[in-house]
Parts: structure tokens; C-alpha cells; sequence
């Protein structure tokens, strides 16, 4: 298993310290925030997949509607 080191401020870590109490350990709670970042970015890879197909097939996105579906999906970051 891979060894990294993060440096953090002071507020990042006690983030961590707060969160390491709650996930079991600092180690776990950085791997849980990594595959959540993961998540998130593959979410954001499959709603520019969706966009770039409804743009094929129907023309421009119309953005307000693309507006709507992140809200409702709850894209937003």
C-alpha cells in the first residue's frame, strides 16, 4: 500500500481530525473523500456525455434547462 503526505492548514486538518472520528481514522477518512471526489467527477463526466448526445440528436441545450436537471439531480457542487 502506497504512502502519500498531504500537507494541510490548519483548518484542513482539524477538518480531518474531525472527520478521522467519524470514518475511523484519518487514513479512512481521506480514501472515503477520495472515492467521493472520484464519484463526483465521473457524475460531472456522464452529465457532459448526456449534454454532448441531446445536443447531437435535438440541437443546442437550452440552458435554463440545463439549469432545472442539475437542480433536480442535484449536480451542482
Amino acid at each position: 500500500m502506497a504512502t502519500t503526505t498531504v500537507r494541510l492548514d490548519p483548518d484542513e486538518e482539524h477538518t480531518l481530525d474531525e472527520l478521522a472520528e467519524i470514518h475511523g481514522g484519518r487514513s479512512n477518512a481521506l480514501r472515503i473523500g477520495l472515492r467521493l471526489l472520484a464519484a463526483e467527477t465521473q457524475r460531472h463526466a456522464a452529465l457532459a456525455d448526456l449534454l454532448a448526445d441531446w445536443e447531437h440528436e435535438a440541437g443546442p441545450v437550452d440552458e435554463d434547462t440545463v439549469a432545472a436537471m442539475s437542480d433536480r439531480y442535484r449536480l451542482d457542487s
